[in-house]
């Protein structure tokens, strides 16, 4: 838009690059080299630079000496800490609800993200998919008031996102989260907090391997022919 002022470009620069980060249109491992990010945006260098600069700063691009920046790039033992991190962090913000009071409004929300997550799956489109599981437990730690719970699981969901829907791009038909949504909501319904984070930490412990198989296939050529 040509009505953007020049502190709007860098911003607008990351979420479209985030964008083609989280679709896999860039690859984990691949370079982001700035003058090919040029001539695609039609930008100059230093919004670029300072939009990849950003987006180091969510975890999605890291920047390496004399080689710029790249797709960040996780190897199997970082997923799993990073998912076993967030299913812990997660359940421990569902057990929390314990104490939030009257939950009512929490599972109208909840049950409204279940209802979303529903049509994204006959709709078969995995971004509203993804979209809904974030709206859901990002709804549960709202719901503590809890801000330094909020702001870690921000940065884990941040980073995840990318192997989230190569996953679910790829396996939308095999998902159970709706199940285990539902069932989340009847635990929690019944003040059963105790089985509603062990539920979510089953979860994550099921779609683990998945994750790690469907994230090795898409690394970028290089990184695969440098492991070989």
């Amino acid at each position: 838009m040509t009505d953007r002022t020049p502190e709007t470009i860098p911003y607008f620069l990351r979420e479209k690059i985030r964008a083609l980060i989280v679709d896999g249109t860039f690859q984990p491992g691949q370079p982001l080299r700035e003058q090919d990010l040029e001539r695609r945006f039609g930008s100059s260098r230093g919004p670029i630079r300072e939009a990849l600069r950003l987006l180091e700063q969510t975890g999605l691009v890291t920047h390496m000496q004399r080689r710029g920046f790249r797709v960040t790039l996780y190897d199997d033992r970082e997923i799993r800490d990073q998912y076993l991190l967030r299913a812990e962090l997660e359940a421990y913000a569902i057990k929390q609800l314990a104490d939030a009071g009257d939950l009512g409004p929490l599972l109208q929300t909840l049950k409204s993200c279940r209802t979303q997550l529903e049509a994204a799956y006959k709709a078969h489109d995995p971004r509203a998919y993804l979209m809904e599981i974030r709206r859901f437990y990002d709804a549960i730690a709202a719901y503590t008031g809890n801000r330094p719970l909020c702001g870690a699981l921000a940065r884990l969901n941040e980073t995840a996102e990318p192997l989230r829907y190569n996953l679910l791009s790829r396996r939308l038909e095999e998902s159970r989260t709706r199940q285990y949504m539902l069932r989340i909501i009847q635990a929690l319904e019944a003040g059963r907090f105790e089985d509603a984070a062990a539920l979510k930490r089953e979860h994550v412990l099921m779609n683990l391997p998945s994750i790690i198989e469907a994230y090795a296939a898409v690394r970028y050529q290089e990184q695969r022919s440098a492991a070989a």
